[in-house]
């Protein structure tokens, strides 16, 4: 089994230069293989982070917009309550039965709006991702990389092919967040 290891050992050592690629990043020696934390690139680049804050800032908002509607539903909820000695069966009825249709429709559409919220924070991730692909294609060239994977996927490495601290140096120094997606 060790005679079978040796020439693919070998092969793939001397392949990043015979291509005639120099290195230059300084935690990834010339490697056919790279790896990255695309969560670590999210998070703590400051493109990612300013995504973030806006959908944090987002999410806050519509949390407020829910506790405001949810105050405004008990109180007209404790009205009703309060009116029903006052009136007779069937009216009270029709008014229970308005009451909650219109609290049903406000809290869906309240879920409808938090739904709405995650698809656009995945889209910009996605969106992300998308802008920082050139800077991945530097990183490769330059390392005389064939493929960068997650880090999640990669059972055992050296922590030399890890270019994630790399990739938000760039990122931060490019200085351009993505344009968020639309609002919902």
């Amino acid at each position: 089994m060790r005679g079978f290891w040796a020439p693919l050992v070998l092969t793939l050592g001397l392949w990043g230069p015979a291509l005639g690629q120099e290195v230059s990043l300084p935690l990834a020696p010339a490697t056919p293989v790279l790896t990255l934390d695309t969560d670590r690139v999210f998070l703590e680049s400051s493109a990612g982070k300013a995504l973030e804050a806006s959908i944090a800032a987002e999410n806050e908002a519509l949390a407020a917009e829910n506790r405001k509607i949810d105050a405004a539903l008990e109180a007209e909820e404790r009205d009703l309550t309060e009116q029903r000695p006052k009136l007779g069966v069937a009216e009270f009825q029709a008014l229970a039965e308005a009451f909650n249709t219109k609290a049903v429709g406000l809290r869906e559409a309240q879920v409808s709006k938090a739904k709405a919220l995650e698809r656009k924070r995945v889209e910009e991730r996605q969106q992300f991702f998308q802008t920082i692909g050139p800077v991945l294609g530097e990183i490769m060239r330059e390392a005389g990389a064939l493929v960068i994977l997650e880090d999640r996927a990669v059972l055992v490495s050296a922590g030399r092919i890890d270019v994630t601290e790399e990739v938000i140096r760039r990122m931060d120094a490019l200085g351009a967040a993505p344009a968020p997606a639309p609002a919902p």
